[in-house]
């Protein structure tokens, strides 16, 4: 089988030595053309081949190319632990402490990315074979068919540094069987293996042993017809409990409060170990980025993937732009101290016009518009 390896990037003429030397500076992402598929591999496994705007500026034109003229796209990762774990917050905050806009640039490319996938016109497949977090979910959670593995390890922390869960989490949490999607976005409680696909993340499960046979198949696939009985013949139907099926009455109760403040009234109520352990987790938390989360999957169980994502802009924008986003990148990724100041540092103190701050429009000029 012919295969042809692209790496996206300039390279200067007539000159072996530095073509050898930038191919490896170049190849964040490593995209295969494979007869009339294609197939993107994530390629900073040092870094858990998390997101960054390198990255995204050749997945994009990529994806709008080989929508044309491929049958299928697979996107997996480089390395033994990770899919990708999220965007690459870390350079976005620093930039935002220089007063770079960074994270604008960033954010907008990513969701454009995202909305794209989620109207993609042919089979995508992403294999999510270990951690799969924040921008790793907008790469994978939109496309057709989701294959988790043993090693696969899903949340959306973002609550935690001060965001929200993004890359058109709005959408896919808000879709999630009963409360479950609120729960997973305001806690950022993870999720391992099997449960990812009972938790209507995946779509398929298998075993990380089968992966290579089943890229190879795939890669035989002729139709769309082929590629459904690829995915079946590895799918595992694992008979196992889902993880959260012990709380999902109490999941389902307690996150269907109309407030965070109601939240935390009946958790407490509650009083079982459970409840506890949730408290302590939202504790954790930034209390603006429990009620922004909150409001937008409110409002994105009404809304569709593209408008979803304008909407998550705005908040993303301003939430770079804002305190408490740069503080909770700083205190664990930064400083790595733990020990985040949040402003404002209690719920009761986050207004619903901060809150509804957070939601309003852009200037025309900074808006996402997506072109489909």
């Amino acid at each position: 089988m012919f295969i042809r390896r692209v790496f996206v990037g300039r390279f200067p003429a007539n000159s072996a030595a530095t073509l050898r030397s930038m191919s490896t500076a170049e190849s964040d992402v490593i995209l295969d053309n494979v007869g009339n598929k294609g197939v993107i591999t994530l390629n900073r496994p040092k870094a858990l081949n998390s997101l960054n705007l390198s990255m995204i500026n050749k997945i994009y034109p990529a994806l709008q190319n080989w929508e044309k003229e491929k049958k299928l796209v697979i996107v997996k990762g480089s390395g033994e632990k990770a899919f990708c774990a999220g965007g690459d917050v870390k350079a976005i905050a620093e930039a935002a402490f220089r007063g770079e806009k960074l994270g604008h640039e960033f954010f907008k490319k990513e969701y454009t990315t995202n909305g794209l996938i989620g109207n993609y016109k042919i089979p995508y497949i992403a294999i999510i074979d270990g951690i799969v977090m924040g921008g790793g979910v907008g790469l994978s959670v939109h496309g057709q068919y989701r294959i988790a593995t043993e090693k696969t390890l899903f949340a959306m922390p973002e609550t935690q540094i001060g965001l929200f869960p993004d890359v058109g989490g709005s959408h896919f949490l808000s879709r999630l069987a009963g409360r479950l999607g609120w729960y997973l976005a305001l806690t950022g409680v993870r999720l391992k293996g099997v449960d990812v696909l009972k938790a209507g993340v995946a779509t398929h499960f298998t075993d990380s042993t089968n992966l290579k046979k089943l890229e190879e198949e795939l890669l035989k696939a002729s139709n769309e017809n082929d590629i459904k009985l690829v995915v079946n013949k590895f799918h595992v139907d694992d008979k196992s409990e889902f993880a959260l099926a012990p709380f999902r009455e109490k999941i389902d109760y307690c996150f269907s409060a109309p407030t965070v403040e109601e939240i935390y009234s009946r958790l407490e109520k509650d009083g079982s170990k459970w409840a506890e352990d949730t408290i302590k987790l939202l504790n954790k938390m930034s209390p603006t980025s429990l009620k922004i989360t909150f409001k937008e999957l409110e409002l994105g169980k009404q809304l569709n993937l593209i408008n979803c994502l304008q909407m998550e802009y705005r908040l993303a924008v301003n939430c770079v732009d804002g305190h408490d986003f740069r503080e909770g990148v700083r205190a664990l990724l930064i400083d790595k101290d733990q020990n985040p100041q949040w402003v404002p540092a209690k719920l009761e103190d986050v207004t619903s016009e901060i809150v509804d701050k957070h939601f309003e429009k852009l200037p025309e000029e900074m808006e996402l518009k997506h072109k489909l």
